[in-house]
């Protein structure tokens, strides 16, 4: 099942309410989410020494060449992501294993995302499955938290606009 999302102004006010009601994060402005994100961007291993940006900053480049499906699935979501190339299917795949590495670790990953800070808070109370295919991954997510749920569709969104958009979609919103 293809599904499209569009966001408009991001998760917007609503999603706002929700990633406070979450975790009990202060989320009240936009600003304040953009300012915490460039600061850690503006890290010295940011871009030159973090091997997952480099991976990401890839894969943004080559957004074109990603195709991607979203199902909502009770309790959370099932996404294919996929590439005809090769080397785009293995990025995709080098991606997924190190974002949940990352996860188990705690290691937050930083980028100008709503709900990536929400996700690694809350990385105990959702159970992630990432299965390899050939040209890319299938990654099932789902929680008992309902609310949580909520994080989880909103980050799947986040990431079709990556994919739709490229970098654009990470500037925008």
């Amino acid at each position: 099942m293809r599904r499209s999302f569009l966001i408009a102004a991001g998760v917007g006010i609503a999603g706002l309410a929700l990633l406070r009601a979450v975790d009990g994060a202060v989320l009240s402005t936009r600003p304040r989410i953009l300012a915490d994100s460039m600061m850690d961007m503006g890290s010295p291993g940011m871009m030159g020494n973090d091997p997952d940006m480099r991976t990401v900053m890839e894969l943004f480049a080559k957004h074109n060449a990603i195709r991607r499906t979203v199902e909502e699935i009770p309790n959370g979501i099932r996404t294919t992501t996929e590439s005809d190339d090769p080397r785009v299917a293995a990025l995709l795949q080098a991606h997924v294993a190190s974002m949940y590495k990352r996860l188990d670790e705690r290691r937050l990953f930083s980028m100008m995302s709503r709900t990536l800070p929400v996700l690694f808070r809350n990385a105990s109370r959702y159970r992630r499955e990432a299965r390899y295919v050939p040209k890319g991954v299938i990654v099932t997510e789902v929680s008992t938290d309902p609310k949580l749920v909520q994080v989880i569709r909103a980050h799947a969104r986040e990431v079709d606009d990556f994919v739709r958009e490229g970098m654009s979609a990470m500037m925008g919103g």
